[in-house]
């Protein structure tokens, strides 16, 4: 059968698009201070599918350790990669100050809970060398 007939669900389509965006972003904390214990790794990645979603992205995979989160995302063309980090650091930074004050202000000082870089590499699809490849053998039209 087509494929047309058994779509990849990973493969979204728009007004004007068809796209399959992921990301794979890691955020440390300030100072990597060892601040995440407990039950915050799972608030942070609740806090998190909730700030994406209003992007009208999917968080696909969260995971991390006691001074940083790898998340993978899946997104549309639209947004913006920087807002969609800048919200997300703002938003879970509030909440999770404000929901774990006492236990973060031994770590943490400043007002601060994310560092002020992040990571942001593209992922899926086929390899770099096989793209480039496949377009290095498109046929030029010729005059």
């Amino acid at each position: 059968m087509s494929p047309r007939w058994n779509p990849n669900p990973d493969v979204r389509t728009g007004r004007h698009a068809v796209y399959h965006l992921h990301i794979h972003s890691v955020f440390i904390t300030k100072t990597r201070r060892a601040a995440f214990t407990g039950e915050m790794p799972t608030r942070c990645e609740e806090i998190t599918r909730v700030v994406y979603a209003d992007f009208e992205a999917d968080l696909k995979q969260f995971n991390g350790e006691q001074d940083h989160v790898h998340l993978l995302v899946h997104y549309p063309p639209k947004v913006q990669l920087s807002k969609l980090v800048n919200s997300l650091e703002g938003v879970s930074a509030r909440r999770l100050r404000k929901e774990y004050d006492a236990h973060v202000r031994r770590y943490l000082w400043g007002g601060h809970f994310w560092s002020g870089s992040y990571f942001a590499g593209s992922c899926g699809g086929a390899p770099l060398t096989v793209v480039q490849q496949s377009i290095k053998q498109q046929q030029r039209p010729v005059s």
